[in-house]
């Protein structure tokens, strides 16, 4: 496939591009006008903050199957658009997390110190050490308001420092705070008296802009510090101007901005405030590692398997991800094979998860499943953003169960489909030393296969020879057996299936004289 990269990111980002095989186009500074010519070409596109995947860019990309923003956020990205048209949209949000909170300790420091302020000094040949006496962070008290992965990071770090830290964050539990050592508030209203710094680490939403205003900056301690490397206008730019101009806020260190880029504001007129152009994720390794994990989802997405960044997909915790991904490409498999078992259009499926699994959200494994169903009947690009919506389109209804035990197995799911009168199922498997997908269960016999790219599927009346009969026929067709498993139904009801791995497709005749000198009651070629 086609990787167009439209901004530059880091060599190594490249080179593993270029190692997958795919064919990789390098394209800077292209105009929008010239980004919608080209991208009709392309499977995949790879942008950092400049470009603009605009609806027009991803409804021009009729190949598109994924756009990766190597970076934490993706303003830049019509994600709706993508929605509609089934193209995973990624990001890197893990790349410059470090940066970001060296960057918050860094202004801290500044901003407490007057480091900026005394070197302009020292610039024009002063020598004023009584005019910038500063404060320590140690015993200081910090809010950190936010305590996701950036906040965590300022936690640990300010603990070198020996703060006391308070927080507020109504998403994190007491126990993400205890581990963080710091002290959680329910309302951010009770830690405005108590902090000498505070720092933000929160989202742009609605709630969040300006949610430090003139009456918030009223409840904090005389001659506080402030910082901002999350997302601008948190603190209300014009309230805080006002703050800092008081001597109310001591000092301020604000590194992002409502609109960008920023050459002008009422801070920038205040020596207290120190201003600095969105330099959270500028360092050499975030650049790098933003580099490095957007290529590595955008191949993942190539390859139709789950792209963990996905923004337009259901987030799935790490630890509910670690245990469920082997299972990911086993029902994808499945539903594939319960596709082409099924002859008439299926209206119902439900997905069974079996054993350790089971005590795991396994709903993703539903549209694992749906995947490799529409794959075998859906010309559009069906992958882990549409599933769902091209089955709600079409009427299928999807349930998901789940049991902690299976006698059989430590873990196993079960994909059961109707299709008009008829009911298929697949029992699939990762268990073994190997690793590899299984088929353990099918139309309710038992076996474990597995599977190649052509599989023979056929039932016969279970008396001696005909396995030999199957093998004359295959033989004289120059069709080769590789591998293959016998089932029967726990009951034993004189009826077996036999799975066959074959090298070859076989020929809609040959099936034809399978059934005439072997009996077959029923049979199904299958392709994956």
């Amino acid at each position: 496939m086609k990787i167009l990269v439209a901004e530059k990111i880091a060599d190594k980002g490249i080179a593993m591009l270029n190692e997958s095989g795919h064919e990789v186009d390098v394209k800077l500074d292209l105009t929008p006008e010239e980004l919608v010519a080209v991208i009709p070409d392309y499977e995949a596109l790879i942008v950092r903050s400049a470009t603009r995947a605009t609806r027009e860019v991803i409804e021009a990309g009729i190949k598109l199957k994924i756009v990766g923003r190597a970076g934490v956020g993706v303003d830049n990205v019509d994600v709706t658009a993508a929605i509609e048209r089934g193209v995973i949209v990624c990001n890197a949000p893990t790349s410059n997390v470090i940066s970001a909170a060296e960057q918050t300790i860094a202004l801290m420091l500044a901003v407490a110190r007057r480091t900026a302020q005394a070197n302009a000094s020292m610039k024009q040949n002063k020598w004023d050490r009584s005019k910038f006496t500063g404060n320590e962070l140690y015993h200081k008290t910090l809010a950190i308001c936010g305590l996701g992965r950036i906040g965590g990071l300022v936690a640990e770090r300010a603990r070198a420092f020996e703060m006391n830290l308070i927080g507020y964050d109504p998403f994190c539990s007491a126990e993400r705070a205890a581990q963080l050592g710091v002290k959680l508030y329910d309302n951010l209203d009770d830690i405005l008296p108590l902090a000498d710094f505070f720092t933000v680490h929160l989202p742009k939403t609605k709630e969040t802009i300006g949610m430090f205003g003139d009456e918030q900056f009223a409840k904090m301690k005389n001659g506080v510090y402030l910082v901002n490397t999350a997302r601008g206008g948190i603190y209300d730019v014009d309230a805080l101007a006002r703050a800092a101009a008081s001597g109310k806020v001591a000092g301020a260190g604000i590194d992002v901005f409502e609109k960008e880029p920023c050459t002008e504001s009422p801070l920038h007129e205040l020596d207290n405030v120190i201003l600095t152009p969105h330099l959270g994720a500028s360092t050499k390794e975030a650049q790098a590692r933003a580099g490095e994990q957007i290529a590595e989802y955008v191949l993942l997405g190539l390859a139709g398997k789950m792209v963990p960044t996905a923004v337009n997909v259901a987030l799935i915790p790490e630890e509910v991800m670690a245990a469920v991904e082997p299972f990911i490409d086993a029902c994808q498999t499945a539903g594939m094979f319960l596709a082409q078992l099924a002859r008439e259009g299926i209206s119902s499926l439900e997905v069974k998860a079996f054993g350790e699994i089971a005590k795991n959200d396994v709903s993703v494994l539903a549209t694992a499943a749906l995947r490799g169903i529409f794959s075998q009947s859906s010309d559009e690009a069906v992958n882990f953003v549409n599933a769902a919506y091209i089955a709600e389109q079409r009427g299928l209804k999807v349930s998901v169960s789940t049991d902690p035990v299976h006698h059989d197995y430590n873990n196993m799911v079960s994909l059961v489909a109707r299709a008009g009168n008829q009911t298929v199922e697949v029992g699939v498997t990762t268990s073994g030393l190997d690793g590899v997908n299984r088929i353990v269960s099918i139309l309710g016999y038992r076996l474990d296969l597995i599977p190649g790219k052509y599989v023979l599927v056929m039932k016969y009346e279970d008396t001696p020879g005909k396995l030999g009969k199957i093998g004359t026929v295959l033989g004289n067709a120059n069709i080769n057996i590789s591998s293959m498993e016998i089932g029967v139904m726990p009951d034993n009801q004189g009826e077996a299936i036999v799975l066959m791995n074959v090298d070859d497709p076989v020929p809609e005749e040959v099936f034809d004289e399978l059934k005439q000198v072997v009996g077959v009651t029923d049979g199904w070629s299958i392709e994956l």
